[in-house]
């Protein structure tokens, strides 16, 4: 099935299409077209020929090339004169019904077959959105999870130390020099800051401040590890001394 030119669309011929009007196998005519891609473009000008094809019945998939004017004329040039014929007689039906929309419309077999295209489309989107879906909910889970984590729990989950995760936080300016969270930081949904409280040996109450780290504020330190690579040095005891200025 082609690619019709719909609203100023460029047209395409898919390989499957060129295969059905010369009569050759669809494999030889892929490896026809990846030939020639190559030598045009090179290797990495192939890929943004090839698409995915998805079977409406069965809901297989497989790749085809979908294929402009010039690179379809020249990929059938070696081909026998016949086969020439079919390909430059469908090409100037496709530029008619360009020009012409209308006619499409009114030929019911070309128009089951534009419907069929896009019902080809959909299934594949339908099938790529089924993949992401488990991945968008875990992620949607984690980054919107009320429930923090202490700082030295989150550190565990990322595989390294607390004190190196706690200099890190704070050169990134999350945290302040008390291990606070900037209060931005807390409007923006990253920490939380809770009380606690135990008991002394005196048996005296003791109260105590603690930061917890949201799932927003985890996926935000991973991105920010992410984009460095690797968690910076342990800093020396001078270095570790300085504070690091609020961030303005």
């Amino acid at each position: 099935m082609n690619d019709l030119t719909i609203a100023g669309a460029p047209a395409t011929m898919s390989s499957l299409e060129i295969a059905e009007l010369t009569g050759k196998e669809h494999r030889n005519v892929m490896r026809d077209i990846r030939t020639m891609l190559t030598e045009l473009h090179g290797e990495g000008g192939v890929l943004s020929f090839e698409h995915t094809h998805t079977n409406p019945q069965n809901g297989q998939s497989y790749p085809i090339f979908k294929l402009p004017k010039r690179e379809s004329l020249i990929l059938v040039s070696g081909y026998s004169v016949a086969m020439r014929a079919a390909i430059i007689d469908r090409w100037q039906e496709l530029e008619a019904e360009a020009s012409d929309p209308m006619r499409l419309l009114a030929d019911p077999a070309k128009l089951r077959g534009m419907l069929l295209s896009y019902t080809e489309k959909v299934v594949a989107l339908e099938q790529k959105v089924e993949e992401m879906t488990p991945k968008a909910e875990f992620h949607d889970a984690v980054t919107e999870a009320i429930n923090g984590q202490t700082v030295q729990e989150v550190a565990k989950v990322l595989k390294t130390g607390s004190i190196r995760l706690f200099q890190f936080l704070r050169d990134e300016g999350l945290l302040m020099r008390n291990n606070l969270p900037y209060q931005q930081h807390i409007d923006a949904g990253h920490f939380r800051v809770v009380e606690r409280a135990y008991t002394d040996k005196h048996g005296e109450k003791v109260t105590y401040t603690r930061t917890l780290v949201t799932g927003k504020g985890l996926a935000l330190i991973q991105r920010r590890l992410h984009s460095q690579a690797i968690l910076p040095p342990l800093p020396s005891s001078r270095s570790a001394g300085r504070a690091r200025p609020s961030p303005g």
